[in-house]
């Protein structure tokens, strides 16, 4: 495989606002060997968008899904096709990584064949530190397919190209979970670094602070509960499979109790409710 070079699979639609920070985010590593392949659904120019900000690296590349809002999955989809690295690794466009987060996950991920990190939540209006996903620490454990499904953050693997799946792209609310546990069927347990490297950021107009968050997420949930029963979305491991279809049951009870606290107007989006369960 090569030494540990990335390939960050950077999704952008109207990312206008913020590509910037997540890019020199990138151009902060302290592992220099990285690749950004910046993917436009919008029909945007965002080659000139960071360059009018003083952004630009060779390092940087950019594609086109060749339409507007044909979702993440779809998105991430293209950028994986252009990767040239034998890693990969997201990176949302109004998130941002630490300096140092690829210097440790991607030998880490080499090795075993994916790597994650603990997320710390930040609200962006403020810059309010909401939660971490786990308590922090400078240890590095292990994250099982079931201490994953226990999760209600997204998480964001650094993961070996030939190891990676496709993001599913009739999945469009709760991609990213579907993504990961294709991971894990294929890797197993990986490393997870309880450093908080990966800054998730709560903003106002993202999916999550939608009016319609709630029922989108219950329609996800339902999605998925089909395929599970049907093609499985592929998971070689019944087991896992039937963990899974618990996990999105559970997921959606979270969800339900969700809506009726933003209905009471205790809450302003999910990850606000989920920092007050306290997880």
């Amino acid at each position: 495989m090569g030494g540990a070079g990335v390939s960050v699979i950077v999704p952008a639609y109207r990312a206008e606002a913020t590509i910037g920070r997540a890019v020199r985010s990138l151009l902060a590593q302290t592992h220099a060997d990285w690749e950004a392949v910046i993917v436009a659904d919008d029909g945007a120019d965002y080659r000139a968008v960071l360059a009018a900000e003083g952004l630009a690296d060779p390092r940087l590349r950019f594609a086109a899904t060749g339409r507007v809002g044909s979702g993440a999955p779809a998105t991430r989809n293209v950028g994986l096709r252009d990767a040239s690295k034998p890693l990969v690794a997201p990176l949302d466009s109004d998130d941002l990584w630490a300096p140092g987060r690829l210097a440790v996950l991607a030998p880490l991920a080499l090795a075993r064949g994916a790597a994650a990190d603990n997320v710390v939540v930040v609200r962006e209006r403020d810059g309010v530190e909401l939660s971490t996903l786990f308590p922090r620490s400078g240890s590095v454990g292990e994250l099982t397919a079931d201490k994953f499904l226990t999760t209600s953050v997204p998480m964001f693997f650094v993961l070996r190209r030939d190891l990676c799946p496709a993001w599913p792209e009739d999945v469009t609310f709760c991609d990213d979970v579907v993504f990961n546990v294709l991971a894990l069927d294929r890797v197993g347990p990986i490393p997870l670094a309880y450093a908080p490297m990966c800054e998730y950021r709560q903003r106002e107009g993202s999916i999550t602070f939608a009016a319609d968050a709630g029922a989108r997420a219950e329609a996800c949930y339902r999605h998925v509960l089909e395929r599970l029963a049907g093609d499985g979305f592929g998971i070689r491991d019944e087991s896992l499979r039937r963990r899974f279809a618990a996990a999105i049951e559970a997921k959606r009870a979270l969800n339900a109790a969700y809506e009726a606290a933003h209905a009471a107007g205790r809450v302003a989006n999910f990850q606000e409710f989920i920092a007050l369960q306290g997880g």
